[in-house]
């Protein structure tokens, strides 16, 4: 299962502590990551991370490519609702795609844990043979 994790700067640290929580299961993954968050994990975790470009920088276009193109199966997004990012215009195209194109997004720590749970139980294995 292909995965996308991006998280805000005040979400970076969450996403860390996270991505050790459940490394075990994401280990079993390909990992998608903006850039700083992907290499925060790595650091972390030892995760592998297909690491985008930073945020700023076209990672959130990035993310939605993949995910239009049916290459993500699911997301999780970390983010800070009270502080938005300058470039979240970027990231409501992701929110826009997962919904048009039925890809489970966690946007907080609670779906998040939900989220990986599922897919650990093999609850988003239809993702394959809609693929």
């Amino acid at each position: 299962m292909n995965i996308g994790l991006v998280a805000h700067d005040s979400k970076k640290e969450l996403m860390q502590n996270f991505c050790i929580a459940y490394k075990n299961i994401l280990a079993k993954h390909e990992l998608f990551a903006t850039g700083t968050t992907g290499k925060l994990i790595e650091d972390a975790t030892d995760l592998s991370i297909h690491k985008l470009l930073p945020g700023h920088l076209g990672g959130g276009r990035q993310m939605s490519v993949q995910i239009e193109c049916n290459q993500i199966d699911a997301v999780i997004y970390l983010r800070d609702p009270v502080k938005p990012s300058g470039h979240e215009m970027d990231y409501a195209r992701v929110y826009q795609l997962c919904d048009i194109n039925n890809i489970p997004l966690a946007t907080n720590l609670a779906t998040a844990e939900i989220l990986i749970m599922a897919i650990n139980r093999g609850d988003l294995d239809w993702r394959n043979a809609y693929k």
